[in-house]
Formats: structure tokens, C-alpha cells, sequence
């Protein structure tokens, strides 16, 4: 009786007001944020290629039979085809058949193909998506690779309470357009306006991470807690599209994502209280200081070309899969599924054990490994071969995002300020120039050279910059830097980086050394 009555007496809201503080309810509040604008990033990707090449096929069915009717003598009679409901009337009598295997045969209605997203008639119409598929997957990373070096020094300035519940709030929209859009300017403009809110989601909430988790190895496991999130978003959203797309239509899965939104805009609403403005205490190193350090560019190169291999995936291999395969829509989302798996399991892993194996190492045998499972893509020829390299890419992108996102951080507390906004700024853009070069280069070259030689380039391009995470094996610091840490009992202990290890100050003298090799 007394845990009832202690449950009933519980109250939620209460509850999350006095734990704001909790750094594991933030954590909470960055996964489902991550998750949402990975979900979304992804439950498009079986859903555009397979929607706008029926689109395109609708229009031209419709054109022609708007030529065809103008062609032919007043009072002929002819077939009338609805593309609503896939029937037959014929002008002229009150009859109505329907059926998937009757097409009219008179010469004055064209034909709308019944099975174009199994095996598409139209092999050049289909290659030409590759470009529009491209463009449109690239908008969200293009605009989050212009916003980024603004939300950086403005959570500076601000805090991280206000950016990361604006980019709930321009998700929310972005999530309700796609789900009512029906042309392809209404779906690029809804991709665009999501790459605004990501910018702010990714940037603010990874910086946030950052500020409160100061020890370097509790950063990387809560990051990689956090790339989870990001993890968990890839591995459902393709599948979850693919079969609520087939099978319910293309509003249901936007729905219950703008569900999810409102979940989580609520949680932070309660929790972060974006009302406040809580500036740092302390001035940031600019961000064209950040840019200009070479060891932050070779991480930030890291992220960029590893998740570039997936990125010009995303619109060319449903499509290459719908050409030699006649791949049904839901085979378009769960040929992801193993990359999705296996990304959430290397994220999970390498958190932690990248600390103790030397995130340089994990960082340069992901890229190798990223470069020969893209090489291998081409060479499945149904969706059970494109299993193990798909595993591969997912794995191997794990070790490099889990090993690199931390690393910045601590480059920065390193060689810089200890203030993270700016730096997870390039994190982020590295990100979205891997999604945006991705996608709009990776379309076009598809569509030049096929999709076999676009995953050959890639591959050696990945396997070439790998030697380069060699330079992170033990990056140059100031003399002594000095950051503040906070355990969980609140006593305060100081950590000074050296190029030595790290050595705690204060109530423990036992040197713990921070082994990157």
C-alpha cells in the first residue's frame, strides 16, 4: 500500500522541475531530439525517390490524355481513367470497372503504369530522379551548412535553452509540410526548413552535452549515448517509412513524427526552460580561430568524407535498386536496415572503447573500413547482397562519429577555450557538407557514370584520408590547461591537460592518464 500511495502522490511535472538539473534528463532531451532529426532525415529516403517518380508519371498520363482528347472528332467515345481510385468509365454509359489488370485500349487514353514501383517502364526517366531525388536531400544539409556558423556563437551569447527549443518548434512545421506536400517545391522547401531546426537541435545540444559532462571520458560516453539517438533515428526511419508508405500512405509516418516533436518540445519546455538567456561565463574562441587549427580539420574531415559514403547512398541506391532490381517500396527502406543496425551498435561500442584503444586508431580503421563495404555495394545483385555491406558502412561511420564528436571537445579544452558551441558548429558542418555534397555530386555522377563507379570514388576517397587521423594521435596542447570539473557529489577537483596524460588536482593526487595511442 505504501508504494501506491507514494505513486499517487507522484507528480510528473514536479518531478521534472526538480531534476533540470539532472545531467542524465539532458542527456534524455538531446537522444529524443537527435532521434527526431534523424527520423525525419531518413523516413524520406524510401518515400521521395518512389512518390515523385509516380508524380512525374501521373503528369505526363494526364498530358497526354489532355492531348488526346483535343485530337479527337466531337462526340467520340472513349475511355476515362481515374487516378484516384484506379477505375474505367467509359463516356457515354453509367458503368464503372475495376480491376489491376484492365487498361482501356482505345488509342485516345494513355496508360498509367500499374506496377511502376516494382519495375518502372520508363529505365531513362528513372535514371533523370537521380538529379531531382539529389537536389531535394541536399537542401537540408545545404541550409544546416549556412546556419551552423551563426547558431554556434549565438548559444555563445545566449545559451543553449533557446536554440535547441527553436529548432523543436521549426521542426514541428517542417514535419507537417512534408506531410501535406504533394509538388516538388512544397517537399524541397519542408526538406530546407528542416535543416534550420537540425542546426539548431544538433548544435545547441551537442554544445550543452559538452558544458555539463567536463570529464573527457564521461563526454564521450555521453556522447555516444547521445549519437544513440542519431543511431536509433537511421535505423527506423527508412524501414518505417518504406512499410507506412506502402501500406498506409505517405501523411501516416510525418504524423507520428510530429507527434514525437510535440513530446519532446513539451519535456524541453518543463526541463530547460527556454524563456532564460544564460550567456557562457566565460568568451569563446571565434570560430574562424576554430577553423584555421589543423587537427580540428582532420576531425572535422573525418566526420564530412565517412558519412558522405551514406549520404550519396540515400538518393542513388533506391533508385539503382528499382532499375536492376524492380525493388517493391518496401524493400527501398529496409535495404538500410543493416547499416541502421550496425551504426547503433559501433555508437554504442566505441563510446567508451575509443577512449581506451586511442580515438585516433578508431577514427582511421573506421574510414578504411567505410571505403571497401561502399566498393562492395554494387556488386549485390538482389537486397540479401547488399546485407553485409551495408553492415559494414553503418559499423565503420559508428567508430568514426562516436571517436571524432568527442575528440572536439577535447581539442578544444586543449588548445582552445572550453567553450563548445563554436566547435561543435564545424562538427555539425562537416556533418552536413557530407549530406549535402553527398547527395547533390552523388546524384549527378550517378547519373553520368553509374552507380557502381560512384561507390568506387567514394571508397578510395575514404581509404586515401584515413592515414591522416595518424596526427590525432597525440595533438599538441598549451603548457597547462586547466578546466573545472564537477562530480556527481559537487565537489570541485581541477584537470590539467598536458601533452603528457591528465592529472587531477586537489583532494586526489593519482594521475590518470588520458591514452590516445
Amino acid at each position: 500500500m505504501g508504494r501506491l500511495d507514494a505513486l499517487r502522490q507522484f507528480n510528473l511535472i514536479k518531478w521534472l522541475r526538480e531534476e533540470r538539473q539532472s545531467r542524465k534528463l539532458i542527456l534524455f532531451i538531446v537522444f529524443v531530439a537527435l532521434l527526431l532529426d534523424n527520423m525525419l532525415l531518413t523516413v524520406v529516403v524510401p518515400i521521395i525517390p518512389s512518390y515523385l517518380y509516380y508524380l512525374d508519371e501521373q503528369a505526363d498520363v494526364v498530358l497526354k490524355n489532355n492531348t488526346l482528347s483535343q485530337q479527337e472528332p466531337p462526340g467520340a467515345f472513349h475511355s476515362i481513367v481515374s487516378l484516384y481510385d484506379n477505375t474505367v468509365r467509359l463516356s457515354g454509359f453509367n458503368a464503372t470497372v475495376r480491376s489491376p489488370d484492365l487498361v482501356p485500349t482505345t488509342p485516345a487514353v494513355a496508360e498509367l503504369p500499374q506496377n511502376s514501383s516494382d519495375c518502372p517502364q520508363s529505365s531513362s526517366k528513372l535514371v533523370n530522379e537521380n538529379v531531382k531525388v539529389g537536389m531535394l536531400f541536399a537542401s537540408k544539409a545545404t541550409v544546416q551548412l549556412i546556419t551552423n556558423p551563426f547558431i554556434g556563437p549565438l548559444t555563445n551569447r545566449i545559451g543553449y535553452q533557446l536554440p535547441i527549443f527553436a529548432g523543436f518548434c521549426i521542426m514541428f512545421i517542417s514535419t507537417i509540410m512534408f506531410a501535406f506536400s504533394s509538388s516538388y517545391a512544397l517537399l524541397f522547401l519542408a526538406r530546407s526548413l528542416q535543416g534550420v531546426g537540425s542546426s539548431c537541435s544538433s548544435v545547441a545540444g551537442m554544445g550543452m552535452l559538452a558544458s555539463v559532462y567536463t570529464n573527457d571520458e564521461e563526454r564521450g560516453h555521453a556522447i555516444g549515448i547521445a549519437l544513440g539517438g542519431l543511431a536509433l533515428g537511421v535505423l527506423v526511419g527508412p524501414p518505417f517509412g518504406s512499410v507506412m508508405y506502402e501500406f498506409v500512405g505517405k501523411t501516416a509516418p510525418f504524423l507520428i513524427l510530429a507527434f514525437l516533436a510535440v513530446f519532446d518540445g513539451a519535456l524541453q519546455l518543463f526541463v530547460l526552460q527556454p524563456t532564460k538567456v544564460e550567456p557562457e561565463s566565460q568568451k569563446g574562441t571565434p570560430l574562424l580561430t576554430l577553423m584555421k587549427d589543423p587537427y580540428i580539420l582532420i576531425a572535422a574531415g573525418a566526420i564530412c568524407f565517412g558519412n558522405m559514403a551514406i549520404g550519396m547512398m540515400e538518393p542513388t541506391l533506391p533508385i539503382w535498386m528499382m532499375e536492376t532490381m524492380c525493388a517493391r517500396k518496401w524493400q527501398l527502406g529496409v535495404a538500410f536496415l543493416p547499416a541502421s543496425i550496425s551504426y547503433l551498435i559501433g555508437t554504442n561500442i566505441f563510446g567508451t572503447l575509443a577512449h581506451k584503444m586511442g580515438r585516433w586508431l578508431c577514427a582511421l580503421i573506421g574510414m578504411i573500413v567505410v571505403g571497401i563495404s561502399v566498393i562492395c555495394v554494387p556488386f549485390a545483385r538482389d537486397i540479401y547482397g547488399l546485407i553485409l555491406p551495408n553492415f559494414g558502412v553503418g559499423f565503420a561511420i559508428g567508430m568514426v562519429d562516436s571517436s571524432m564528436m568527442p575528440i572536439m571537445g577535447y581539442l578544444v579544452d586543449l588548445r582552445h577555450v572550453s567553450v563548445y558551441g563554436s566547435v561543435y558548429a564545424i562538427a555539425d558542418v562537416a556533418f552536413c557538407m557530407g549530406f549535402a555534397l553527398g547527395p547533390s555530386i552523388g546524384g549527378s555522377i550517378a547519373e553520368s557514370i553509374g552507380f557502381p563507379w560512384l561507390m568506387t570514388i567514394i571508397g578510395v576517397v575514404d581509404i586515401f584520408f584515413a592515414p591522416l587521423c595518424i596526427f590525432l594521435r597525440n595533438p599538441p596542447g598549451q603548457e597547462e590547461k586547466i578546466a573545472i570539473l564537477m562530480d556527481a557529489n559537487c565537489s570541485m577537483k581541477t584537470v590539467t591537460y598536458s601533452t603528457q596524460g591528465t592529472y587531477y588536482q586537489g583532494e586526489n593526487m593519482d594521475p590518470e592518464y588520458d591514452d590516445y595511442d
